[in-house]
């Protein structure tokens, strides 16, 4: 598609990372505008969202790296090249989570507050980093003869008639923003925005991951189907206690 966004000067700018770092900016500016609508402190969420942001691009980084080892395998050093796509939101949350933890008891935040609104920034960040996907040619769709199919490149450069995976995905994040605004207010205790949203994410996932051209030989039922499996009954148990206990 358009790996680089452009040049400017002698610098090049890769249109992956660039779609990232404006995702993350605007998601951080919407939590700090759903932060406010929630009475809470957004100055120390804006805090915690920043410390919490190098985790979660690591964790990324290093769960789609590890999801595609036998490529990185060779090259241990790609898997911090900036300029490759690829970073996986459930690596994120899987560092951030835990992590959150601790950061937030020290900014006197509640977990379950800080999460309904950085669901938000999540949201927000994913919709622009499936953009920088579609626009550098990874996380394709496989080829398809479906009414949805667009002409567009696959993991090897590959043009054709291919199921626009990016932009479902990208389109399912904004379903899941709208929806979680509509939402927000009636939330029978804090945190059931964020269980919600992730069960949202997770089941959508569960098909659009589907949806994605597999490598030769790579099995059809992927790690991420497995994980968005395990989000969805941790999400459902999560919300049934916490429904119990309210």
């Amino acid at each position: 598609m358009r790996p680089v966004l452009f040049r400017w000067r002698g610098v090049t700018v890769q249109s992956y990372p660039a779609m990232l770092y404006v995702g993350l900016v605007a998601g951080i500016a919407v939590g700090n505008a759903a932060a406010h609508s929630a009475g809470m402190d957004a100055f120390r969420v804006s805090v915690a969202t920043f410390v919490l942001l190098i985790p979660a691009l690591l964790g990324a980084r290093l769960f789609y790296a590890s999801s595609h080892w036998k490529i990185y395998r060779r090259d241990l050093r790609r898997i911090w090249n900036r300029n490759e796509g690829g970073a996986a939101q459930y690596g994120g949350l899987a560092f951030a989570l835990p992590l959150s933890a601790p950061v937030l008891t020290a900014l006197h935040l509640s977990w379950g507050g800080f999460w309904a609104v950085a669901v938000f920034t999540i949201l927000v960040g994913m919709t622009f980093g499936r953009i920088g996907c579609l626009l550098n040619g990874c996380c394709a769709g496989r080829p398809s003869e479906s009414w949805l199919a667009v002409y567009l490149p696959g993991l090897r450069g590959v043009w054709a008639r291919r199921l626009p995976t990016q932009c479902l995905e990208a389109g399912w994040a904004i379903l899941l923003l709208f929806f979680a605004t509509a939402i927000r207010e009636g939330m029978p205790f804090r945190g059931a925005l964020f269980w919600i949203v992730a069960c949202g994410y997770a089941a959508g996932r569960l098909v659009l991951e589907s949806t994605r051209e597999q490598r030769p030989g790579a099995a059809r039922f992927t790690i991420h189907h497995g994980v968005s499996v395990a989000l969805i009954l941790l999400s459902v148990t999560a919300l049934a206690s916490g429904w119990t206990k309210s």
